[in-house]
Parts: structure tokens; sequence; C-alpha cells
């Protein structure tokens, strides 16, 4: 019989650690302490390097905290990154999200980064090299040295990577990452290239992307995954292994793909994997490898909002690979990952169910993340583990983000 409304809401009788209050995914006020406490103070991808290959290509990037960034690669070859605003007048500098300033501009000449409110001009390195009738108007109150862009800090590398951190007081990428990427380190030796992206956006919390990628109990929405990875030895060996700062790695496995009607034995590997190996790295608060011979993704949240999210999609192969076998990555990759492939249409499907029934927070249930398997393939530790340093940082208990405040008195 189904339950009453008290029924419904009652608090599960399971300790704290295994139980959220829906609230989480729901509040906007909760939404924009993660903004400040985790997006401000995190490591970010926000993009790869072969996406900007040449000196003055730039890319912007819409950063989770608010904030609009430009990516340019310098005269040197160095990529810098900088806020996306004019410190004139606070206009946005470049509309466009990617492109080259080597050429000149409707507003300015070559080689900058033109406003086009009043053709102040920027280096690829963030200085200010021209305010137009400066003497004229500002005599000596207003100085070119004293008006560059404002810098935000960034590293590149793990695979060609480019990580940006709006944190200037940040602990280094090698120390915020606490060594979770080093159980894949090998497969990002050689030098990558982005061979695929598309982007959606998902009616309901970045968290619940999250969420997706951490657990693999739903292997049982994905025919593909059951056909060749649950019904064969070692998927339910797969194991979570957690590290400092929220970051998780489930151990690899070999998929049967032959197991799928019409797919042929993969033949082609991946540095570190041997052909059909399947790795997988989730990276605090919103970033996944993941990795099935022989290709390469990497998922990107960006939330929106509180009840929207971004998620870019990258597909990457190796920049030594011959014409044969980039074919052969982008055809693998786009059957499992594209926007019509065979897993990620359901991932997003799941998702997307579940921003919709948690819309309404009244309605909305205790979620659950109780599975307790020794850290194996089904457990739901990697949630858990993601929700500890949650708490850590933005101060509220995941189970009682109120403290006792009675859901129904909303």
């Amino acid at each position: 019989m189904a339950r009453t409304a008290e029924e419904w809401r009652q608090r599960p009788n399971l300790d704290s650690n295994l139980i959220v209050d829906p609230r989480i995914y729901t509040d906007p006020e909760i939404f924009r302490e993660e903004q400040e406490r985790i997006f401000d103070k995190s490591w970010l991808v926000a993009c790869h390097e072969s996406e900007m290959p040449e000196p003055y290509d730039f890319r912007t990037y819409q950063h989770p905290g608010g904030h609009n960034i430009i990516l340019v690669r310098d005269e040197d070859n160095t990529i810098n990154a900088m806020l996306n605003i004019c410190p004139h007048r606070g206009n946005l500098l470049i509309y466009e999200p990617s492109g080259s300033i080597k050429g000149a501009s409707p507003s300015g000449g070559p080689k900058r980064i033109t406003c086009l409110f009043h053709a102040w001009a920027f280096d690829a390195k963030g200085d200010c090299v021209d305010i137009p009738r400066c003497a004229e108007g500002y005599q000596e109150r207003v100085k070119k040295g004293d008006y560059g862009l404002r810098g935000v800090k960034v590293e590149v590398g793990y695979g060609g990577f480019v990580w940006v951190n709006m944190d200037e007081n940040a602990p280094s990428l090698k120390e915020w990452l606490g060594g979770s990427l080093e159980a894949i380190g090998d497969t990002l030796t050689e030098p990558l290239e982005v061979f695929h992206y598309h982007r959606a956006v998902i009616d309901g919390n970045f968290k619940m992307w999250h969420d997706t990628n951490s657990e693999f109990y739903h292997d049982y929405m994905h025919y593909h995954n059951r056909i060749t990875g649950m019904m064969h030895p070692g998927y339910w060996d797969r194991e979570y292994r957690t590290f400092e700062g929220g970051h998780a790695q489930v151990t690899d496995m070999q998929l049967k793909y032959e197991s799928f009607k019409g797919h042929e034995k993969r033949e082609l590997g991946w540095p570190g994997l041997a052909p059909g190996r399947w790795a997988l790295v989730d990276l605090f608060p919103g970033i996944t490898f993941n990795i099935r011979a022989p290709s390469m993704r990497l998922d990107t949240a960006i939330p929106l909002g509180h009840n929207k999210v971004l998620v870019e999609f990258r597909g990457l192969g190796l920049k030594s690979d011959t014409p044969e076998e980039r074919a052969i990555r982008i055809r693998d990759h786009n059957s499992i990952w594209g926007p019509f492939g065979r897993n990620l249409p359901e991932d997003l499907l799941g998702t997307y169910g579940q921003g919709l029934a948690l819309s309404d927070r009244t309605d909305a249930p205790y979620i659950l993340q109780a599975r307790l398997e020794g850290n194996k393939i089904h457990d739901e530790v990697g949630m858990r583990h993601f929700l500890e340093r949650w708490q850590e940082l933005v101060g509220r208990d995941p189970s009682d983000p109120y403290h006792n405040q009675p859901r129904a008195a909303e």
C-alpha cells in the first residue's frame, strides 16, 4: 500500500551518512554557498591545450562560480587566464567561445584583446597596451601599467588539460589532486588531442550528474554495459579507491565488446591500457576521466544555477594517431558516448528525470546512498565520499542541512 504524506516525509531509519536531504540539490541558498566555498576554491578543467594550438588562439570559459574567463596562448606558447572584463567600464571583452586574436578586429589591431566599447586594448599576457586618447582625457591620472586584466591561476598538465583556480592562495594542482590521477598516470603520458566536443544542459543540480558518474549500480540502465561488462569476469571485482579532497578512482576491468551483437573484439589499446580495458577517475567537484580503450572521454560539469547544469563532453585520442587509428577511436567513442551513443543519452535521461522529480522539494523523498558492498562496484561509497568533502567545505550536514528544520514547513 502506498505511504501517506507523513510516512513519505519520515526520515529513514539509517545512519545519517547513508541518507541525503533533497534540499542540498534544490536550495538556491546552498548553491550560492557552493559557488563561493567549493567552485571558487577548486582546480577546474577549462579546456584542453589542443583546442587552442597556435599562438594567439583563445577560448572563453564559463566558470561555475559565476565568472567569465579568457584563456589565450601568448607568443611564447604559454597559456594565460584572465577575467573576461574590461577594467574601464566592466564590459565583456570577448564574446566568441573560441578563435584567435592574431588578426585585427573591427575595434582594434592584431595580437590584441580589444574592448569593442571604447577600444581599450590588452596583449595576450593581460597587460594593457593602449588606452585611446589617454593623455587628453586622463592626463597623468590613469596609466596603462596600472590597468592590466585580472589574472586567474592556471596550470597545464595531466594529459594537457588547462586547469584554472580562482583562489590566488590555492595549493598547486598536484597537491589538490592528492595522487588521485596517479592510478591512471600511464594513460596520460602521451600528448592528447580533442577530436569530439558537445555539451548538454540538464534541468537538475550538478551533484545529480556527479552521482550518476560516481556509482555503477545504475549499470542496470545500460544494456550495453550489462552485455559487455556485468556478465563477464572482473566486473564484480572492481573497487572504489578514495583520495583526500573528495576524489575517487574505480579500478579497471576487461570489457567484452564482442558480446554486443555487431561489434568485433577491440584491437586498439590506449597508453597503459590493453585493448578493451576500462578505467575511471572522478574528481571533486565535477570532473570525470573515463577511458574505455581505445578512446578517452572527459566530462566537466558547470552549474548554471541550483537547478540547471551544463555538462561538457570531450572525446580524445593521441596526437600520434595514424588516420586509421583516429578513425577507430572516433567511431568507438561516438558509438558509446556521442550524442546518439548507446550510453550517454541514458545517463542524461536518468539525471534529467531526477531533476524533474526533485524540483518540488516538498514532494521529494530522502535520497538513499546506503549500499554497502565493501567498496566494490555497486557500493555507493563514491557519493558518500564526495559529500564528506562537501560537508567540510560548505559546513552543512547533507542529511540535515538546516538542523532539524522540518521539510513539511516549506
